[in-house]
């Protein structure tokens, strides 16, 4: 599975090929919009979300904003080295500096997601 996107600039990956782990995170383009990243809060792992429900906080010496559950699941993991050293997801947001994995509740709401030239087109508007 390639990378998907939403709209709030959240990422979502599949951890491993066919797998039911999914990695989330924010964007590249959100990570640089942000500045530089002072702050971040993960949900513990256990929790649940819907799509669309407010899932963790990041902030930035400009602002502070709300990272949105991509998809409807179960957090399996949080990415705590993010929480000691937040100026990581300035510096590999797509990368080691994601947020969260997570276990779908409906996988099917990946299909509605951008991909990474829809997104590419969504950020250039």
């Amino acid at each position: 599975m390639t990378v998907r996107y939403t709209k709030d600039h959240e990422y979502v990956r599949a951890e491993t090929e066919g797998g039911d782990v999914y990695i989330v995170g924010i964007s590249k383009h959100a990570a640089e919009q942000l500045g530089d990243v002072v702050f971040v809060e993960l949900p513990d792992a256990g929790k649940t979300f819907k799509k669309g429900d407010d899932m963790a906080v990041v902030e930035s010496v400009k602002a502070a904003s709300d990272v949105y559950a991509p998809i409807s699941g179960e957090i399996v993991e949080a990415n705590n080295a993010i929480v000691d050293e937040p100026a990581k997801v300035n510096e590999d947001a797509e990368g080691a500096a994601w947020f969260v994995k997570m276990k779908p509740s409906d996988p099917a709401e990946l299909d509605a997601m951008m991909d990474e030239a829809a997104y590419a087109a969504f950020i250039a508007e």
